[in-house]
């Protein structure tokens, strides 16, 4: 397996002597680890780095693993979770499961049963996100109106005025769908670059803005005009709460 290929497991657990029998099974398994023995410090890592999965200790010296779920929400990051325990009680299994915890693992286990458990949440996560487009558009969504146009996801398509029909790009298609979802509100360049790219996404604004141009030049073209479409100067856009399709 090549190196780039291989998942990047974050272990936030602060046992040494488990944390390194963890490392070296997983990385015989093929694949890659980080290590962070606080919560403090894999939200820090999780906030500037991507990571393929979380295995989470609930019970850490400054926050419990539950309060590092909750933490990674408010910040809009989502990476799939399974939570080590040596608690087996079953109001814990539930409530980790509840918080969007995808298994959660008794103390002792097996290495074989681990690692094969985490192989097993990649691969639903990756069918998952087998439909997306982008990280806001799925091949199946609604089609919806956009300043007269038409736009169906389905067939990554935008029709125009008079039957008149045309390819659009993923990432126009998420710009689109996430300035229409958000009618009459000012989107902030960062804001729109972690809905359509994700969140540890490094786009920089002068490349949002090219797509932008694209989408303008493509709606002026079919004699369609954008004037309710706004750069705020600084921050970045919005469709005025007087657009005709909502």
């Amino acid at each position: 397996m090549r190196p780039e290929s291989k998942p990047l497991i974050l272990i936030v657990e602060d046992e040494e002597e488990l944390t390194k029998l963890i490392c070296l099974h997983l990385e015989e398994a093929g694949m890659q680890t980080q290590v962070c023995n606080r919560c403090t410090l894999a939200l820090r890592f999780l906030k500037k780095n991507f990571a393929n999965l979380l295995l989470l200790d609930v019970n850490l010296p400054d926050q419990s693993g539950f309060s590092l779920l909750e933490d990674l929400k408010s910040n809009d990051i989502a990476i799939p979770t399974i939570f080590l325990t040596g608690n087996a009680l079953e109001v814990n299994k539930v409530r980790g499961l509840e918080l969007g915890g995808d298994d959660y693992i008794t103390k002792p286990f097996g290495f074989p049963e681990l690692v094969a458990r985490i192989r097993a949440v990649l691969r639903r996560t990756e069918a998952k996100t087998d439909m997306n487009l982008t990280k806001n558009v799925k091949v199946m969504d609604e089609p919806f109106d956009f300043c007269g146009a038409h736009i169906v996801p389905l067939r990554l398509e935008i029709e125009f005025p008079k039957g008149k029909k045309e390819k659009i790009g993923r990432k126009e298609l998420g710009i689109l769908a996430h300035i229409h979802e958000n009618l009459g509100v000012v989107i902030p360049r960062k804001a729109l670059i972690h809905a359509v790219w994700g969140i540890h996404a490094d786009v920089k604004s002068r490349s949002l803005d090219q797509y932008i141009v694209k989408v303008r030049e493509l709606f002026k073209r079919h004699g369609l005009s954008l004037d309710s479409f706004r750069t705020v100067h600084g921050i970045g856009y919005i469709l005025g709460a007087d657009e005709d399709s909502k």
